[in-house]
């Protein structure tokens, strides 16, 4: 999965606490979170569990998706993530081979 623009959530544990990215490095990107290698959010939150992704072709069409997420309400995001996985297993082992 290098270098492929990718819309994510993140985490902190079933219906726990949310965080909405994108990235052009999804290995990368949730090894940062997973580790608290960047101050923030997802650090002082806990929010480590990569629980969804959707791949997109460009880094602006993976932006412009990632902008509507942000608008919507809880309800529809954990709709999201459950529509992909269910049982909010951790997909990082998935991501790493």
């Amino acid at each position: 999965m290098d270098r492929q623009p990718v819309v994510y959530l993140l985490a902190s544990d079933r219906n726990g606490t949310l965080y909405l990215g994108v990235t052009s490095d999804l290995v990368a990107r949730t090894w940062q979170h997973r580790e608290d290698v960047v101050e923030g959010f997802t650090k002082k939150c806990g929010v480590t569990k990569l629980v969804w992704d959707e791949l997109h072709g460009t880094m602006e069409m993976a932006i412009t998706r990632e902008k509507q997420i942000k608008k919507w309400n809880r309800a529809w995001k954990i709709r999201l993530i459950e529509e992909q996985n269910p049982y909010w297993n951790d997909r990082w082992q998935e991501i790493v081979g």
